[in-house]
């Protein structure tokens, strides 16, 4: 018997009911308006750049430690499996997936940490908000707009996917502002809702890749061993299961298989606690969903549970090991070089983005700084530095 439903579930998001782009378009005639989403996020200059941007390890300091570009990729894997099995649009989930990264800036968190401070004073910096800004208006494509004309589900979904944005006390001028020049009565994402559901699952296959491919790149990187994960509820058990089962395995294969199994129970778990939540909610439309108050994919609470406990694990043993440390120092001091150098001296950026900036110091400047720094890859900023820095480095 399949595991697949025989049709799209009624509260699946619905490309031939979508809400439209913000700038109207003929429909192609080979794919739907997502999977049309999906294709221009795949296409994007934003996109390719996340081949060399930091996942947790800077890039050069290994071919096979995860990058963004792997991450998303794992991620839309992810969430892609599980919407087929619970009825839902795929092709949404995955567009999603491959987006959710996109307004990171180089050096993974530390990047993000240090454009936060810097744009304190100037609306703060914040990398989904930056996400939407990605799609909305840095990509630079299309002859009769700005952005990448994603849909209204996928801007949600951009924007939404961790939750409503807005509550009790809360107004749009208290969100990250990219998300506030964005926000329109014309086009109103619906902020105080929950996301549809491929969004939600897109949210949770982010925390199943990142979890275990952290476990993966950690061991892989001596930041702790098999014998330290011992402890950690779920994890501990399953290594030990497959040291059982094979105790003649070499430890690569090991790891491998005891990832993979997690991976495995993590989906498992999403699975059945979204079923159960499902039926539950009694949603016709992916409007219901939207509406119900509270997320309709989730973990069960045993799995939560197990999913805090690991991560305080990885927090202390690999996040804040002090290799990685030194290396989110050193990035963390290249990004404030950068922006206070640029800011005070916008005339030293490239002719075209000088060209957008109206003096040192000002609010505009300040984002077209923040906007120029988070679109580099790790490489790109690192050179920047150094040309700017270096009296040695020759002026390309």
């Amino acid at each position: 018997m399949s595991p697949f439903p025989a049709s799209p579930a009624p509260y699946a998001c619905d490309p031939a009911h979508s809400r439209g782009r913000l700038h109207a378009e003929p429909e192609s005639a080979t794919r739907t308006c997502f999977q049309r989403d999906r294709d221009r996020i795949i296409h994007s200059a934003a996109f390719r750049r996340l081949e060399y941007k930091t996942q947790v390890f800077v890039n050069h300091e290994g071919d096979f430690f995860r990058t963004r570009l792997t991450h998303s990729l794992e991620v839309a894997q992810i969430a892609r499996s599980v919407c087929r099995v619970l009825g839902l649009n795929d092709d949404i989930a995955e567009a999603l997936a491959l987006a959710h990264d996109l307004g990171h800036p180089p050096f993974g968190h530390a990047g993000e940490d240090a454009l936060k401070e810097m744009m304190a004073d100037f609306g703060g910096f914040d990398h989904n908000a930056q996400s939407l800004r990605v799609v909305t208006k840095l990509e630079a494509r299309y002859a009769e707009f700005d952005g990448l004309n994603l849909t209204w589900e996928v801007l949600e979904g951009v924007v939404k996917h961790n939750g409503p944005l807005l509550g009790p006390g809360t107004t749009v001028a208290d969100l990250p502002r990219a998300i506030q020049d964005f926000h329109t009565p014309a086009f109103d994402l619906e902020l105080d809702t929950y996301a549809g559901a491929e969004a939600q699952v897109a949210a949770l296959a982010d925390d199943v890749a990142y979890n275990n491919h952290d476990i993966d790149d950690g061991l892989r990187a001596g930041l702790f061993t098999i014998a330290d994960l011992a402890d950690v509820p779920l994890v501990g058990p399953m290594f030990a299961q497959v040291r059982r089962t094979y105790p003649d395995l070499d430890d690569s294969r090991l790891i491998h298989e005891a990832v993979r199994r997690l991976i495995g129970a993590m989906v498992e778990d999403l699975l059945a606690e979204t079923r159960n939540r499902l039926a539950d909610a009694g949603a016709r439309s992916a409007d219901d969903l939207r509406r119900l108050g509270a997320p309709v994919a989730a973990f069960s609470d045993a799995m939560q549970a197990h999913d805090k406990a690991l991560k305080a694990f990885l927090f202390e043993h690999m996040y804040r090991h002090y290799k990685l440390n030194r290396m989110t120092s050193k990035a963390r001091r290249l990004v404030r070089d950068l922006f206070h150098l640029l800011i005070a001296e916008p005339e030293c950026l490239p002719t075209d983005w000088r060209a957008a900036a109206n003096g040192p110091g000002t609010r505009e400047t300040a984002q077209l700084i923040a906007d120029y720094i988070a679109g580099m890859t790790d490489r790109a900023a690192q050179d920047e530095h150094r040309l700017l820095f270096d009296l040695q480095a020759r002026i390309s």
